[in-house]
């Protein structure tokens, strides 16, 4: 019996690394059957492990016929008509600096890390609402989209702030985004650093001056123009436009959004 206790003692062991190796999971997954099949067989005889063989199909099947009942779906047939949805507010500054410090000075580092996460965010978010405010109502006779209005923000992270809005009338629109230490910065900054596709014939992307930037201007035949300015240390405009119809339309278009004013309410150099 000590020998079968080691032996179950190792079988768990090897299970609960499963969990951080996922890589492994179904090697591991092997072993620890094979080894439950041996203790079984060692104690019980191989008689017993075929009849526990036969009730685990048993129980599959009865899985099988009675799906679980915690799902999305409702077992009684009735769907939720009422609710209010979850509120859009952005997390309080000054709550979250408050809680970070009294968690900070009684040592609940994580609980304090959190809240300045928490304040950053609704700094950021902030700032989004900001920036949309000061852009044109309208651009090139196309109106702004209240609703489509976006503010994004991970707080500390790889996303950083997005900001978007959408400008349309009839089949052209025009979508605007700015990022502040975003991660989609790095693709245009790579392509002016290499200068990519610079004397190719069929070309689809070419650097251009947008105001005092290095930008990027691309057209591709089924979503139309995309103009990609990188400023500051960390920040980018990007302005879409569908149904343009030059390259001289779209750079005019994005010439009124004022990227120095959004450049100072960004604290960008």
């Amino acid at each position: 019996m000590k020998k079968h206790g080691i032996l179950l003692f190792l079988t768990l062991m090897i299970f609960s690394l499963a969990g951080e190796q996922s890589f492994s999971q179904g090697l591991l997954k092997k072993l620890k059957n094979k080894s439950e099949d041996k203790v079984v067989e060692k104690i019980f005889g191989k008689e017993n492990q075929n009849q526990n063989g036969q009730n685990g199909q048993n129980n599959q099947t009865n899985q099988d016929n009675y799906p679980d009942q915690g799902g999305s779906s409702s077992s009684s047939g009735v769907n939720n008509t009422r609710g209010g949805g979850l509120s859009n507010t952005a997390p309080d500054v000054k709550a979250n600096i408050k809680d970070a410090g009294t968690s900070f000075e009684g040592k609940k580092y994580s609980d304090s890390r959190f809240s300045v996460r928490q304040a950053i965010l609704g700094i950021e978010l902030e700032i989004g609402k900001q920036i949309l405010k000061g852009l044109p109502e309208s651009i090139s006779g196309l109106g702004k989209i209240d609703e489509e209005d976006n503010v994004t923000s991970s707080g500390i992270g790889f996303v950083g702030l997005i900001i978007e809005r959408k400008y349309r009338k009839g089949d052209q629109e025009l979508r605007i985004t700015i990022g502040n230490d975003a991660g989609l910065l790095s693709a245009a900054n790579m392509y002016l650093a290499s200068g990519s596709y610079a004397s190719t014939q069929d070309q689809n992307h070419k650097q251009v001056k947008f105001k005092e930037y290095r930008a990027v201007l691309e057209y591709d035949e089924s979503s139309g123009y995309k103009l990609s300015v990188p400023f500051g240390q960390s920040s980018i405009l990007i302005a879409e436009g569908t149904n343009f119809a030059s390259e001289q339309e779209i750079m005019d278009a994005a010439d009124k959004i004022d990227i120095e004013k959004i450049k100072k309410e960004l604290g960008e150099q």
